[in-house]
């Protein structure tokens, strides 16, 4: 046995580090919503030391929280290494906000912390606790990882180690750490070199038992292949320039979105398709009518999205790291009927997941662990352009969580913006939610709330649609709340006259008249990565 403890990062991971820059921080982040209640401290603030206990006790469930980058000798790999000066009050920051405590000043805030990078001297997380919010009755907890180190579901998994599905408030004894020795740099040249043999010695082991495999093998290069084909043309003939995309500068903001789950099932029901889809088409119409208000005509635009799919194994659940492809696809914004978006969309998923088309990623992502640093970062600088925007969605929990007895209200996830693209979009599920998050650049995107209220309109443009397929007539779209309409008149508003507001308050979460009644909860068909 060794004297010291390491891990690579795969080549996956690494490409995360290496596609930050200055202006483009490759962290994934979260921005959580909670009622304050045991949390709550006797000035009216929140409790910080209870929080801090309660990451003390899950921090052996997530090594990666007490580990730091260093680098390999001879190729400059990364490795993760025990961070022999781990403090967890460096990673945990706390705030208030300035009265009134709005969700405005909450998300101005989120944006400023969003745009600072992570510190690569040290574990690459963060927690920022923010109470003050609502005058004082909720506070805000905005997590950020890097993306080296997880991926939507890993996020996901990180989440629900953090938070509890009982609103107990006693914490588990912290287990015992000590760090484990870093090798020395002559140790770790030469496992580098033994690690290279390695892998050579099992590249040469496949290709002596590709004869006796040849026919899957074959089918399975072809497939591989096509989707190859696929992705090189869309490399050479980038996507169309929208005012979405440019130069990404050194600002960020932050916008979120609730929605009733309920509703969506229930268009998705009545259309015969997937939550993924009536996802993907709100997405479209709502991009449609945003480039319409920038003065951009839909029509003679190739608008794509990168749409990341989860290729995790039931082995690998539980695992950081990143386990995922993606989908490139066009969104069909020309069209001006929302079925009509629809159905192009349902047609392209499908065909997406006949010709296995994630497979094309996952071939150039598993190059990554045999390119050279440097031959991999230039690799990573040239992969702009295939795509105008980044949407991805997360299956989360069914059940509410809590943390030290504090019940979360909401989870907006945020999704690091791609090389040229001003705007992204991350969507997780949550106890009879669906929560969009929305990552933008203050100079491509000035107007945020402007494409928040376009996704609201067009998801009440599909759903209208929907229901004027089920019963054949037109119907009135769910009334919209005028700017002076208090949180509290809309949570006390009987729900068929609840708006779907851009941006409530949690305790007000948006609600949908559900297209008919419903005799129990619905099925928990929630948001996940396809």
């Amino acid at each position: 046995m060794p004297r010291y403890a390491y891990e690579w990062l795969s080549g996956q991971d690494h490409t995360f580090l290496l596609a930050e820059s200055e202006n483009a921080p490759m962290h994934v982040a979260a921005v959580g919503i909670f009622e304050a209640g045991p949390m709550r401290s006797e000035d009216g603030g929140v409790c910080v030391d209870r929080f801090l206990a309660s990451m003390q006790s899950i921090l052996h469930l997530i090594p990666r929280y007490r580990q730091r980058l260093e680098y390999s000798p001879l190729e400059h790999r990364p490795i993760w290494v025990d961070d022999r000066h781990f403090q967890l009050r460096y990673h945990v920051h706390h705030a208030a906000l300035p009265k009134p405590g709005s969700l405005a000043q909450l998300k101005e805030l989120a944006g400023w912390i969003l745009s600072r990078q992570l510190d690569r001297a040290r574990p690459l997380w963060e927690a920022w606790l923010i109470e003050g919010l609502e005058g004082g009755e909720q506070f805000a907890l905005i997590t950020k990882i890097h993306h080296c180190m997880v991926d939507g579901a890993a996020g996901a998994d990180i989440a629900q180690i953090m938070l509890s599905p009982s609103p107990r408030t006693t914490l588990e004894e912290p287990a015992s750490y000590t760090p484990r020795p870093l090798p020395s740099r002559f140790e770790l040249a030469r496992d580098e070199i033994l690690r290279g043999a390695s892998r050579i010695a099992r590249a040469a082991g496949a290709i002596a038992r590709a004869p006796r495999e040849s026919g899957a093998l074959i089918d399975h290069a072809r497939k591989r292949a096509a989707s190859l084909s696929k992705l090189a043309r869309y490399a050479l003939k980038p996507a169309s320039p929208t005012p979405l995309n440019g130069e990404v500068g050194p600002h960020r903001q932050f916008d979120w979105l609730t929605m009733p789950l309920e509703a969506v099932l229930e268009v998705r029901k009545v259309l015969g398709t997937s939550v993924n889809d009536v996802v993907l088409a709100t997405v479209a119409g709502a991009v449609r009518k945003y480039l319409l208000l920038r003065r951009a005509e839909p029509s003679i635009l190739d608008f794509r999205i990168s749409a990341p799919v989860n290729m995790r194994r039931a082995s690998e659940r539980g695992q950081l790291g990143n386990h995922v492809s993606s989908w490139v696809l066009p969104l069909p914004i020309a069209e001006k009927d929302p079925l009509t978006r629809l159905h192009k969309i349902r047609e392209e998923t499908a065909q997406l997941k006949r010709s296995d088309a994630a497979a094309g990623v996952e071939t150039l992502l598993s190059l990554a662990d045999w390119l050279p640093p440097r031959v991999l970062a230039s690799a990573v600088g040239l992969a702009a352009g295939p795509a105008n925007m980044i949407v991805t969605n997360v299956r989360g929990p069914e059940l509410p969580l809590y943390m030290v007895g504090a019940k979360l209200l909401g989870m907006y996830p945020v999704v690091p913006l791609l090389p040229r693209t001003g705007l992204g979009v991350a969507l997780f599920s949550y106890d009879g939610r669906l929560c969009w998050g929305f990552a933008a650049d203050q100079d491509l995107v000035p107007d945020l709330p402007a494409f928040v209220r376009a996704i609201r309109d067009s998801f009440e443009e599909l759903r209208t649609a929907a229901v004027g397929r089920m019963f054949r007539k037109p119907v009135t779209p769910a009334a919209q709340p005028p700017s002076s309409v208090s949180a509290t008149e809309i949570e006390s508003a009987p729900p068929a006259e609840r708006p779907l507001a851009s941006a409530p308050p949690p305790r007000a979460t948006a609600e949908l008249t559900p297209l008919r009644p419903r005799r129990s909860k619905p099925r928990a068909e929630t948001i996940a990565s396809h």
